[in-house]
């Protein structure tokens, strides 16, 4: 089932941000640490459970297993789907510019 569209989760977003490289769980968790500049901490419960989600949406795939550990990278849907997202962001951010001039 293909991504449907819409607003992504923070982690969602996070972890395809940190998919620009193919990365495994462990260096998931550690690439959104610094991605995020500290700000965003995931654990395995919820890193694991959102890649499960994000696979079946084509988001991401499993480019190697080895048994132990699995890689996953961004997948082509991913990619337009984290652009798609970025634009939301900013657009959002340009509206609340409003505020500051409302100064």
């Amino acid at each position: 089932m293909p991504y449907a569209g819409g607003p992504m989760t923070e982690a969602m977003y996070y972890i395809l941000l940190a998919l620009m490289q193919p990365n495994h769980g462990y260096q998931l968790m550690a690439a959104i640490d610094q991605v995020s500049g500290g700000r965003v901490k995931m654990g395995p419960g919820t890193l694991y459970g959102v890649l499960t989600r994000m696979q079946k949406e084509d988001m991401i795939k499993i480019v190697h297993d080895d048994g132990r550990r699995k890689t996953y990278a961004i997948t082509e849907e991913g990619q337009k789907a984290l652009v798609a997202e970025y634009q939301r962001l900013q657009a959002m951010i340009q509206d609340g510019r409003m505020l500051k001039e409302g100064e």
